[in-house]
């Protein structure tokens, strides 16, 4: 029995390595497509450059559309092949974008960004499939070993768009998305080392009848509260990020000083991934959740005293590290609110509504920014925040309402 949990636990972080790797990879085209799909559009457009943002809000759109058929590809073909199928749809988006920019198409441009969304939604089911694979004592350090990938991912990304903004030019920015299809093919070679668990190879092994139905297990309190957080953490995250570049080029600093900005921001977001597991084992997802909020609220009151370089990135790091502790705690929590025979259809779900959210936020964060400017998109963080808390709340007095009853009959 010991040399069989002893194998479960190897075979666990061999799948967490490899997750990781293919994370750091193909995880580098989201901080391209983040950082410069703002000001690409804002290159792309006339005159008026509210719409700005709405390649990136293509991007989030995406991830959201895709969460749904990603899931139920990765179901069919298993994690190797579905996670593979993903890569093919990152690079082609890659491709898109570049042709949309040769050609001077902000609308096709989006598309791609949608495009490399899609491809981005198995990038997003591989925590999960971290999590599924593992034991119940490793599922946090399994999602947080995950996530922790994207430390080279905060490195790669970023610099890539630096040494090959201008390379294609006079066709600004061309050189950084043609370098998205090579990162695919990067990552699909290393997906191809994954081994699909015996439990995955084939669906005898599980009991779909005892199954409850979606709209039982998305009412429960624990899920309900887990989805809200995430998604408040995770809308906030991209609404602050969207509009920081073009808050740091508007207010006289250069695009390198931007791209820098969300380099540090990534790395904010992934570098505490090696530990945000352990403190989940040791302190609760709850209370990781709840100290995530505090950082949010302190990227907020960091970017609301100043405009100097310094600020936007103390701003982005803490926005960084509060969407650790909140999301990767949030995940944790709905990784325990179903069963093994459920986690498809509760996965996809849980995704759709979150990069859903996410998407509407990264397009209301250009809309916010050019109407009312930085300052209003760092107020707004305090009642979503607040907004989160609630809900922690109200899950705390739904525990203590049914430990009162269990001791009541006790």
């Amino acid at each position: 029995m010991t040399d069989a949990v002893a194998g479960a636990a190897r075979e666990a972080r061999r799948t967490a390595i490899i997750l990781a790797a293919s994370q750091a990879i193909i995880g580098s085209a989201a901080p391209i497509a983040i950082s410069m799909g703002g000001l690409a559009g804002q290159y792309l457009l006339g005159p008026d450059k509210s719409l700005a943002t709405a390649p990136i809000t293509g991007f989030n759109i995406g991830v959201a559309l895709g969460a749904l058929p990603a899931a139920a590809i990765i179901r069919w073909l298993g994690q190797r092949g579905g996670f593979m199928t993903g890569t093919i749809v990152t690079a082609l988006g890659g491709v898109v974008s570049t042709l949309a920019l040769y050609q001077a198409s902000f609308w096709l441009f989006a598309f791609a960004l949608l495009v490399i969304g899609v491809g981005g939604a198995f990038v997003q089911q591989f925590r999960f499939a971290a999590a599924d694979n593992a034991p119940p004592e490793f599922k946090a350090r399994a999602i947080s070993f995950v996530l922790a990938g994207g430390i080279i991912t905060a490195i790669l990304g970023p610099q890539i768009v630096i040494f090959t903004r201008e390379l294609l030019a006079p066709v600004m920015f061309a050189g950084s998305f043609v370098a998205i299809p090579v990162l695919a093919a990067v990552g699909a070679i290393i997906l191809s080392f994954l081994r699909i668990p015996a439990k995955a190879a084939g669906h005898a092994e599980v009991a779909y009848s005892d199954a409850r139905p979606l709209s039982d297990i998305v009412t429960r309190p624990r899920f309900v509260a887990a989805l809200f957080c995430a998604v408040g953490s995770y809308a906030l995250m991209s609404f602050v990020m969207t509009g920081a570049p073009l808050a740091m080029v508007g207010c006289g600093l250069s695009t390198d000083d931007a791209t820098l900005g969300i380099s540090w921001h990534v790395m904010a977001m992934f570098a505490p991934s090696f530990f945000t597991g352990s403190l989940i084992h040791r302190f609760g997802a709850e209370r990781v959740v709840a100290a995530g909020l505090v950082l949010l609220v302190g990227c907020a009151a960091v970017a609301l005293s100043g405009l100097h370089l310094w600020q936007f990135w103390t701003a982005l790091i803490l926005l960084g590290l509060g969407w650790n502790f909140a999301f990767i705690g949030a995940t944790s929590m709905v990784a325990d609110s179903y069963h093994p025979s459920e986690k498809s259809k509760v996965q996809g779900f849980h995704d759709f509504v979150l990069f859903g959210s996410v998407a509407f936020a990264s397009l209301m964060s250009g809309a916010v920014y050019n109407a009312w400017g930085w300052e209003m998109l760092n107020w707004l963080v305090f009642p979503v925040v607040a907004l989160c808390f609630v809900a922690l709340g109200a899950l705390k007095l739904t525990g203590l309402r049914k430990a009162g009853a269990r001791d009541h009959l006790a």
